[in-house]
């Protein structure tokens, strides 16, 4: 994501405004994050979006409480506002602004929900002008129809290395030393401990492999953390399987990487697949998420490969054949980087968006 020009504080007149993406949780979230890289994106593509609500950087284009009180009137354009909403707190308020005060909206409503919805939220999903799924297992829970549009990333911050021996020497990493990375928050739902009892049993007929988590553990994952710190220090492979922390600069840690693996036990979405493909790095992953809806596992397209949840036995075979076969490995990695580029970028998601969002405004 590139801010270089920015304002501070980036407030966008109401009158110009088509599309709100609110955002009502102050802490960082996975939803947040997607409305803070999504906007800049859907803006340049012409889309006339403003964020609203707590959390959001000063610099992403945003409206003001006080705005509020203009959406009686529609913009300049004419159109039908949407007010595009991603939690239930955010449904709530659009629905009684539409159906009680009458205001010109349509409420699009992005579910990442891998489950059963409450009564609560089936009712509030009913009252929606248009649902959108973010991976077909989440359109399978839903009681509405719902259109499809899985997540994109960054093509071009997340993209191969000229040279990963380089890339890794930039990090302080042994640039002769081949990398298999597990990034994102330590805890057990992220399955790090798999990750980490994975590598115990390969590292030590691998001395040319070497293993990174990135990533940090909060409040009651500390433990959790100390206890595989401690695990690996037994096993005599302290500074072979290196915890080396949260960064604002990830893609370059993708960069250093031979080899991904996403060990989640559930997940919503999740995005380091897809991370780690457009990159050039191949991945291995548990069958959660929407981690079977991106990754190719035909052996003749493969991208890498998905094993089954909670099973390290599986994570170890399918992890150590790519370690072992530098052909398979490198192939993987091409073809995952082609992959994602051509149907996980950004701006692929956001012109899918504004597609939902025209059909809205013409009244279809």
């Amino acid at each position: 994501m590139h801010r270089q020009g920015r304002s501070r504080t980036a407030i966008v007149a109401i009158g110009d405004v088509e599309i709100i993406a609110p955002n009502f949780k102050r802490r960082l979230s996975g939803v947040t994050s997607t409305i803070i890289q999504l906007v800049p994106v859907q803006r340049a593509l012409g889309q006339k979006v403003a964020a609203f609500g707590p959390g959001l950087p000063g610099w992403l284009p945003h409206i003001r409480y006080r705005d509020l009180a203009a959406l009686w009137r529609r913009p300049a354009s004419g159109r039908t506002r949407v007010w595009h909403a991603r939690r239930n707190i955010e449904m709530l308020p659009a629905i009684l602004m539409r159906d009680v005060l009458r205001m010109p909206l349509k409420i699009v409503f992005t579910s990442a929900s891998q489950r059963r919805h409450t009564g609560w939220t089936k009712w509030l999903i009913s009252k929606m002008d248009h649902v959108v799924a973010v991976s077909g297992k989440t359109a399978d829970y839903m009681v509405v129809d719902s259109t499809v549009i899985l997540h994109g990333i960054d093509t071009a911050r997340f993209s191969p290395p000229g040279d990963r021996a380089i890339a890794r020497q930039a990090r302080g990493l042994d640039p002769a030393q081949k990398l298999v990375g597990c990034f994102g928050r330590i805890r057990h739902q992220k399955g790090t401990d798999l990750f980490v009892d994975a590598m115990i049993r390969l590292l030590h007929d691998r001395p040319g492999w070497s293993a990174i988590v990135a990533g940090r553990a909060t409040g009651p994952h500390l433990d959790f953390e100390s206890g595989l710190k401690a695990k690996v220090a037994a096993a005599g492979l302290g500074e072979r399987i290196l915890f080396v922390g949260e960064h604002t600069d990830i893609n370059e840690w993708y960069r250093t990487l031979d080899l991904f693996v996403a060990p989640q036990r559930w997940e919503g979405f999740g995005l380091t697949p897809l991370e780690a493909m457009a990159t050039g790095v191949p991945v291995v992953a548990t069958d959660v998420g929407a981690f079977p809806e991106l990754l190719v596992t035909d052996e003749a397209a493969s991208t890498g490969a998905i094993v089954a949840r909670d099973s390290l036995e599986a994570m170890v075979e399918a992890t150590g054949r790519l370690m072992d076969d530098d052909a398979l490995r490198l192939a993987a990695g091409a073809r995952a980087r082609i992959h994602a580029d051509r149907n996980f970028s950004i701006e692929g998601e956001a012109a899918r968006l504004g597609e939902v969002y025209r059909h809205l405004q013409s009244g279809r």
